[in-house]
């Protein structure tokens, strides 16, 4: 007898075995077929209720990896779950097609290849090339994972269409008076050769060249042998200083240290001169904050003098030596201070991060030939610029103490590398503008959020968020459609950017890298324009978070 035959078991068709490897690409393969999908949609097109998923694309820059992998998973199933409650559940899948990256590898491809007169038109077409390959990659991998959606119909960044109407928001923000350019310290990524936004930038460990230098105070009589001391871990900023800035409530010593006096802030002495290796200290008097802002200074390397201001607002006595040195284009505390009393934002680094001498000053007031031409980004460890700056503090005898020193240092998210802080002219939205940050704030407050303190995260980003540096230095974007006049000014209005939007729409963005400035004017100029054509285009590209 067999005994299986005496049980009472349920009868099944499903074979014992699963055999995922094979039979999944088979369930696949049945349902397109039979147009499950299309039947689905067909089915509850006409429901009553409605269930929308605004999908945050993947980038177009790869194969589907892990986190991709979830992401559109755990949305399928949501997806799946409202549509078997009998809602229309339209899902339109997308790709995020322009931005760095894709320009990233492309160039690296370029170098290889040794194409060195590639125009901006061929980096384009290059990287919508890239873009669409890695798209219909992209699109088979998800089919794979059986995510339903209408793939056949995706939404591309890189349309025509869609391009034309980021441009048309965008008018709508240059129109109501959000979109400005300025000039202010914007983090810069030099092998990235680019602006980035605060979105962009990611914390890691670095370590820096803390410095403590001599600046020697002027008084009536003359230099008396009396230095400020302050400290930096950024040392390749001190060709840029035009300040000295200290905190009007602190009391500062006047101490002789081996036949020199030097003046700190009352509480870091100890802290300084343990670090500093400062032996038989003597004490000859105290300073307030009124004596210390009458003091002026010389630049420890550089024939300039120069005055101290308060920064109450960011001088602490925690660390350092209660004085910071400030250059107006490398710091937002040091850009604020700079513009409340006048001085230049004077920024002496070029695109590729070298040293090199501006128009904001006059060349004798500036780095000594020497310098010009110092790379800042490390190579195994160390900085041209900074080398070349510690060594001309030791030439005038103005370095008082190096080391190491460990922190968390903002890191360009694509390079990896540091970013530097780099005054320069760019476009940004103001968040201000018409109390848009406190309508932001308000509207957190009608939102559920899951988990609860989701809600505190997203206020405190929105109270800190500072304007949004909209522009990059790049060619893989939509374009910024302003111009210039023969004396550098921007032109930037609501009526030419939808005009190019039109434009745009009928030939792609391309069209503003492969026509001429005269060309794209005569294409965009308002009917009614009486003023004089512009001498230049922008070859500026919006952030992709547009």
């Amino acid at each position: 007898m067999n005994y299986k035959d005496t049980l009472n078991l349920p009868q099944t068709g499903f074979p014992m075995k699963a055999g995922l490897v094979q039979r999944e690409p088979e369930r696949l393969k049945q349902w397109y077929a039979e147009g499950i999908h299309d039947r689905i949609r067909a089915r509850h097109a006409k429901a009553t209720e409605s269930f929308i998923l605004h999908d945050g694309p993947p980038f177009a820059n790869g194969d589907v990896h892990i986190g991709t992998a979830l992401n559109k998973t755990l949305k399928d199933f949501i997806l799946k779950f409202q549509t078997m409650r009998g809602k229309n559940v339209p899902y339109v899948p997308g790709w995020d097609c322009h931005g760095l990256p894709i320009e990233f590898k492309v160039m690296q491809d370029f170098r290889k290849e040794k194409r060195q007169d590639a125009t901006a038109a061929d980096i384009r077409k290059a990287c919508e090339a890239y873009a669409r390959k890695y798209i219909d990659i992209q699109r088979e991998q998800f089919k794979r994972l059986g995510v339903f959606g209408d793939w056949d119909n995706p939404y591309l960044t890189l349309d025509k269409k869609y391009e034309a109407e980021e441009l048309r928001l965008f008018a709508d923000l240059v129109e109501k008076g959000f979109v400005y350019r300025g000039k202010k310290p914007v983090y810069w990524s030099i092998p990235c050769r680019t602006a980035l936004a605060e979105a962009e930038v990611e914390y890691a460990d670095h370590v820096s060249q803390s410095v403590f230098v001599k600046f020697p105070v002027i008084s009536k009589e003359g230099e008396d042998n009396t230095h400020l001391i302050i400290w930096t871990t950024t040392p390749w900023t001190l060709p840029a200083n035009l300040a000295v800035a200290y905190h009007s409530r602190f009391t500062y010593k006047k101490v002789r240290v081996n036949g020199e006096l030097y003046i700190v802030e009352a509480t870091l002495l100890p802290t300084v001169a343990k670090t500093c290796g400062w032996e038989n200290i003597e004490e000859v008097h105290s300073l307030n904050g009124e004596e210390i802002g009458a003091l002026e200074y010389r630049h420890p390397f550089i024939d300039r003098t120069a005055k101290l201001y308060a920064g109450d607002n960011f001088v602490e006595n925690t660390t350092g030596t209660g004085f910071v040195h400030v250059a107006p284009g490398h710091g937002m505390d040091d850009y604020h201070l700079g513009c409340a009393n006048g001085l230049p934002i004077y920024c002496p680094v070029d695109d590729d991060g070298k040293f090199a001498h501006t128009d904001d000053l006059p060349i004798a007031d500036q780095m000594p030939a020497a310098l010009l031409g110092k790379a800042i980004l490390e190579k195994k460890g160390t900085s041209e610029a900074n080398e070349a700056v510690l060594e001309l503090l030791r030439e005038k005898s103005a370095l008082v103490h190096q080391e190491n020193y460990t922190h968390s240092y903002p890191h360009c998210w694509r390079s990896k590398t540091p970013v530097i802080f780099r005054g320069m002219d760019q476009w940004f939205i103001n968040i201000d503008h018409n109390g848009f940050r406190q309508t932001a704030l308000a509207a957190i407050d009608d939102v559920s959020w899951v988990p609860d303190w989701g809600k505190a995260r997203i206020q405190g980003a929105v109270e800190s968020r500072p304007d949004w540096c909209i522009s990059r230095q790049r060619t893989w974007g939509v374009p910024i459609p302003a111009f210039y006049d023969a004396d550098g000014e921007p032109l930037l209005d609501a009526r030419i950017v939808r005009k190019t939007a039109d434009l745009i729409e009928q030939h792609g963005s391309n069209v503003w890298f492969e026509r001429n400035t005269a060309a794209l004017w005569a294409d965009v100029c308002p009917d009614d324009w009486t003023g004089d054509a512009p001498a230049k285009k922008s070859t500026d590209t919006l952030d992709v978070w547009i």
